[in-house]
């Protein structure tokens, strides 16, 4: 088995909305430059995701060179909407974290609340220092992550989602796989290793910026959101559940920790150094 290498790199500039790919990215002590800085809200303060509106795949977020974002939806007008200033501070809920970060413009607030049929609130993590949410028990002092659920970066490999969907081909709907990579809204995906190896990392450098390996990523319904159409199947959790289940969480991908910062590029080595 030849040396893995990184296939792509991938950031989410808005929380649960599509995906921007590229060549390089900068990586930060909190995860790739840009990646997840904003998210929505709801009246409440609390979170938006495609948990409860898948329909936000469909959605596409670009990072501007001045950390702006260009939207687009279906059926809606383009909008730009700059970084908010620091007048506009406000709480928020991300899961069990309250996080104080800057609330976008009106005019954002109205165009999500016309694409989405609810209210909807865009909000900017301007200083990720303020969040400090990494779990302690896998997270060193000083450890931070943007607006990610739980970690600074998702690594998958190409090996272990051709496995997946063997056993998703040989199960009961076989007519949901193969399933492509974005369902899983990995950071960085691998590929040339054996399927699961990434159970057995500890540490990695992907080209010279180096990463813990941290720990397993459990799997939530977003996963069974088609990214394209944000249509719901059942799979790939009825897989999971039965061949990647370790107590309540269903497996697929591992949460890195930067361990130093750099710029990764597509075609970079990834050598194993525990």
């Amino acid at each position: 088995m030849a040396n893995p290498v990184l296939r792509s790199v991938h950031r989410y500039p808005v929380k649960s909305l599509g995906v921007q790919t590229s060549d390089e990215v900068a990586v930060e002590p909190w995860g790739l430059d840009g990646d997840r800085r904003w998210m929505l809200v709801d009246k409440a303060a609390r979170v938006i995701t495609q948990r409860q509106q898948p329909f936000m795949a469909r959605i596409s977020a670009v990072l501007l060179t001045d950390g702006g974002i260009a939207l687009s939806a279906p059926g809606r007008p383009p909008l730009r909407v700059a970084v908010p200033g620091p007048e506009r501070l406000v709480e928020v809920e991300l899961h069990r974290d309250t996080v104080t970060v800057t609330e976008a413009v009106a005019e954002a607030h109205d165009w999500f609340g016309e694409v989405l049929g609810s209210e909807a609130r865009l909000v900017h993590l301007d200083d990720p220092a303020r969040r400090r949410a990494v779990d302690p028990q896998y997270a060193r002092p000083g450890d931070m992550v943007s607006l990610a659920d739980g970690y600074p970066l998702l690594l998958t490999t190409t090996a272990s989602l051709d496995a997946l969907n063997d056993l998703i081909a040989a199960g009961d709907r076989p007519h949901e796989g193969p399933l492509p990579m974005d369902r899983f809204r990995p950071n960085v995906v691998l590929g040339s290793t054996e399927a699961w190896a990434e159970d057995g990392w500890r540490r990695i450098a992907i080209g010279e910026v180096r990463f813990s390996v941290v720990k397993p990523c459990g799997r939530c319904v977003i996963t069974t959101t088609d990214q394209r159409t944000a249509e719901r199947g059942r799979e790939p959790l009825l897989t999971l559940a039965r061949h990647r289940r370790v107590g309540n969480q269903l497996l697929f991908g591992q949460n890195l920790i930067p361990d130093g910062t750099g710029v990764i590029r597509v075609g970079d080595p990834v050598t194993i150094l525990d």
